[in-house]
Order: C-alpha cells, then structure tokens, then sequence
C-alpha cells in the first residue's frame, strides 16, 4: 500500500507544477523576492514606503458554480481570470492596486495538463491586473471530489496609501455614477444559470444568432478586470468618490455598499446596453425584472462615482484604458439605498 494506491499521485503533483512554472514566471514582479516552488512567498513593500500611509487591502474568492460548464465543456483555459478578477475588483474598487495574488485548486484527480491549463488563466489574469502569482496550492483529495472535477479560489493581496482610500464618505446630491460594461454574467448568479439552461454539451455548444456565439462560449465569457480602467482614471486627476464591484447581490445589493449614510443612488436602466444573454435568461426562466437586477450585474460590472466636473475626463480615461464607459445615474440625497428607474 502506498500513497498513490490511496488516490493521491505525488509525481503527478511534481509534473504539475513544472508544467505551470512558465505561466507564473510571465507575471513576475521586481518586488518578488522567492523562487516559485517554494513554501511560502516573499513580497518587498521598499518600492511603497514614499507613501505617507501606505495601506494594504486584500480581497479573496472563487469561481462558483460557473465551473460546472468548464467540466462540461472541458475547457479550462479562462476559469483562472475569473478567479483573479473577482479578488483585484474588489481590491481596485477600494483604490488599491494588486500586487500579489495566490491561487487553491483542489481536485479529485491531478491531471498535471488540466491544471496546467487552469494555472495558465490564473496568470492571464494576474498579468491583466500587473499582480504578481508568487504562490499557491493544488490539493488532490480522492473520495471528496470526483476524479473530472475541481475547485479554484484564490486570494490576493494589494497596497494604497491611506488617503487615497476610496471610501464614499465624500458622496454628496448630483455627483455623477459611471458605469462600466461587463463581459456577460461574469462569475455570479450561475445557480441560476443552470436551473434556466439545459446544461450538457449539446446545449452549450448550441450557437445562438442574439448572442453571436454559442451559449457555453458566452456564458464562459471571463470576468472583465477593471484594474487598469480604475487606475487610468485616477491618473487623469479624477478623485473616485465610491466604487461598486457588482457581483452576487446585484444591483439592490452592492450599489449600497459604497455609499454614505443620507445620499442615495438612482440608476437609469435604459441609460446603457444591457448584453443579450441577460434578456435570453430573463425570457427563457421568465425571471421578475427585479430579480434580474437583484441578482446579476446586468451588463454593468463596476460603477463609480464622480463630482459632475469629472464626468468628460472620467469618461475619456475609460476609453482610454479600453473599456466602455456610460453615465447610468447619478446621487441624491435621501434614504441610503439605490432607486432603479
């Protein structure tokens, strides 16, 4: 008897992480200090220290039950930068920028080409948001997963000096919400998902003329990371007043989350596109319009909150960094809450 006899293949583990090491050595950064491998990860903060307070802000998360159509499909190639982006949009929303990033993958079977695979989403990621992959774990565990399926989550670690905090407190009646379009549903809402759309292979790979895709490819779409859009604003000299990662919860749910007490948010739903898939998804689950808001980003993955006199130069910075920018609202004061109208 022995280890691999129980269900847990060392060798494949070592094959594994040699088959990931040329992902993770693109997203390096001169302040990594360890070799991959290793049993933990160094971070220098010397580059940080001409901050007056600088502040660190980390976020953690995972993918969720999107991962059922990546087994589904077999393609794993993607599921990695949604992981990263759920944990830097988070970071960036609260003015920080990622710096380091590490990722858990626990599996029933390690197939080092898969994992591979997985790892090299994560760094796709991690190189969109100029964070640095220095860790990570991949856990075969036989018997509590089964053997053609995973989990992923990751964690990341960012810097921002204290006064540069995005935090609302400044909010005030007739600043300005700028929204950011998504890619699709991104990573939240997929139980839902998958109680609307049959969910095997036929269906998935069915190509739909709404979407200009098939269904898998759009629903797999990866979470748009905002980390570049959010910090080409702040270089355009705009002071973001709140930021809003709309992810599980919605709308009703996280637009609340950056406000102050006595202002409210009203949103204007006809004020940008909303993608196709969320139409389909409403249509085909006959799914309450309140629902929907209350439960996906609706085409809308970040918001932000501006002064009026920052609107243009907002504006400019997102195109900039190639997204797509829409002023969907604007803050009042009243009740601490969001109005969608």
């Amino acid at each position: 008897m022995d280890y691999k006899s129980a269900g847990v293949d060392i060798e494949a583990g070592y094959k594994s992480v040699e088959l990931m090491k040329k992902h993770i050595k693109e997203t390096m950064r001169p302040e990594v200090l360890t070799n991959i491998g290793g049993f933990s990860g160094a971070f220098s903060m010397e580059k940080f220290k001409n901050m007056e307070k600088p502040t660190l802000v980390s976020g953690t998360d995972g993918v969720g039950t999107k991962l059922k159509l990546a087994f589904i499909l077999d393609k794993h190639d993607t599921i990695g930068i949604d992981c990263v982006a759920m944990c830097v949009n988070d970071i960036a929303c609260a003015g920080g920028e990622p710096l380091f990033f590490l990722d858990y993958i626990a599996c029933g079977k390690n197939e080092p080409e898969k994992i591979a695979t997985i790892v090299s989403g994560v760094a796709d990621g991690c190189k969109q948001s100029d964070a640095a992959l220095i860790g990570g774990e991949t856990a075969e565990m036989p018997g509590f997963y089964p053997v053609d399926e995973y989990d992923l989550a990751g964690f990341a670690v960012g810097v921002v000096d204290e006064k540069d905090l995005i935090t609302g407190k400044e909010l005030k009646d007739g600043d300005v919400l700028i929204g950011m379009a998504s890619s699709g549903v991104h990573s939240n809402g997929f139980s839902l998902v998958r109680k609307v759309f049959e969910m095997n292979e036929a269906s998935l790979k069915t190509y739909h003329d709404s979407l200009g895709t098939t269904l898998g490819e759009a629903l797999l779409a990866p979470t748009k990371i905002y980390v570049k859009a959010l910090r080409t604003i702040k270089e355009a000299g705009v002071k973001i007043k709140a930021c809003s990662h709309i992810t599980g919860g919605g709308f009703y749910e996280n637009i609340p989350r950056m406000l102050c007490d006595g202002v409210r948010a009203v949103v204007e739903k006809d004020s940008y596109p909303i993608p196709p898939i969320f139409k389909m998804l409403a249509e085909k689950g006959d799914i309450k319009e309140e629902i929907m808001y209350n439960t996906f980003n609706m085409g809308l993955g970040m918001i932000v909150a501006v002064d009026k006199d920052d609107v243009e130069a907002t504006m400019k910075a997102i195109e900039a960094a190639g997204e797509a920018g829409y002023i969907v609202g604007h803050i009042e004061n009243g009740e601490k809450g969001v109005s969608l109208c």
